[in-house]
Formats: C-alpha cells, structure tokens, sequence
C-alpha cells in the first residue's frame, strides 16, 4: 500500500508523461508535492521503485518508467505509456504490442534543436510508425529528431524522435516546437510573461531566451518520445 505521498507523486509522473510524452524533473516533483528539498523526492522515487511501480532507467538523465498503476488509478481509464523504447530491429509482428500493430505513419520532418535553434524544417525525410493511442486520433502529427541536449532533464535526449501534434497555441508548461523570427525552429518549454515569451531549456547549462510575442510562432506541442538503442 502507498503512502499518499508516494500516490501523489506516481499520479504527477503519470499526468505528465500523459500530457508531454516525458517524466518530470526532480525540481518539477518537488514543487509539485509541495516539498522543501529533493532528498524528499529521491526518498519517495526510491520507495516507489522498490515497491515495483516504477523502474528508473540507467545512465539517463532522470528518465522514469512506469511499469504499473495501483487499482484506484487504473480505473480513471487505465495506463497507456507515452515514451517508445527499444531497439533498432524491427521486432516479429508477434511480438509487438497492440498498440504498435494498431500504428500509424507520421512523417519526420527532420531536426529540431534542443539546444541553439537551427533553421526551421519544412522537408519530409521519412516516415516513423507510431502508435494511434500515443496520437489521441485528433489534429495532425508529425515527427522531428532531437539534436542537442537543453532538454535533457525533461527525458529529452539526442537522437530521439518527438512526436508533434501540429497546433499554433500553447498553455504555460507546455514543450513546444517554436519558430523564432521566421527562420529558426528549437524545442523548448513554453512560458507566457505578458507580451513576452520565455523559452525554457530543461539543461542549467542553458539559458532561457525570452522575446516578445510577436518574434515566436507555436508549431506544436509534444504528445510523445520514441528512443532507439
């Protein structure tokens, strides 16, 4: 049985790997539960993951897995995750899931930093499969290879493919794909101050770029995370 700590918590990993397709920071759990500190958290992680409901994945900046949902949880409509991990053969249909049968192409769009914006993609190189219960069956989507590593302590590495739900608005916390001056695309959190816009990194070797309104273009928001080993 859970403290309601520790369901607190597994509930806000949940939410978040639901909503952005990525676990939260350390920092974001720790204001999230109201915490002074993040021994807290890694204490509560750690119960958690000896209890079997999460696995922490090694050598990766903060990156979390679900691996199961207590009853009370599971009957809110179940647990789908978001994030795609495996390797780069393609498994017999056999052994695939339900979920990756049920698949649907998204087209890549290329690169999208995360780290310095690079110039803006618009060119189809290929096409990824990705499961229709990651895709939610509304708007449309597509995919962009991570290069770089400002959003490496949102679960966002390099190399990865993010999958993109193609939208021009965002809510304050969002990770969106954002168009800068016309001319150069970056994937950052997304904060409104007023007239202005704040492009948060997940990285503290970075720096957060804030510009007026007028200066960035939403061209969509994360859904989800596909990793190759």
């Amino acid at each position: 049985m859970l403290t309601r700590k520790q369901l607190d918590l597994l509930k806000f990993i949940n939410d978040r790997v639901k909503r952005d397709g990525v676990p939260p920071s350390f920092d974001e759990m720790k204001i999230a539960l109201d915490l002074r500190s993040k021994s807290g958290i890694h204490r509560l992680v750690t119960a958690l993951e000896e209890r079997g409901f999460i696995q922490r994945l090694a050598h990766r900046a903060r990156a979390i897995e679900i691996v199961k949902l207590p009853e009370s949880m599971q009957d809110r409509g179940g647990f789908t995750p978001k994030i795609i991990e495996g390797d780069k053969t393609d498994p017999p249909a056999s052994a695939l899931p339900v979920e990756a049968i049920h698949a649907q192409e998204v087209p890549v769009m290329g690169r999208i930093a995360a780290g310095t914006p690079i110039e803006a993609i618009s060119e189809v190189s290929h096409h990824v499969a990705v499961p229709g219960q990651m895709l939610g069956g509304q708007g449309h989507h597509y995919a962009l290879e991570v290069k770089g590593d400002s959003m490496i302590d949102a679960g966002i590495n390099d190399g990865d493919v993010v999958v993109i739900r193609e939208q021009i608005t965002a809510d304050n916390g969002d990770i969106v794909v954002a168009l800068v001056e016309g001319q150069e695309a970056t994937l950052k959190r997304f904060r409104r101050h007023g007239s202005s816009i704040a492009l948060e990194p997940a990285n503290s070797a970075y720096e957060t770029r804030v510009l007026p309104d007028n200066m960035v273009k939403v061209q969509g928001r994360l859904v989800g995370l596909i990793r190759s080993y």
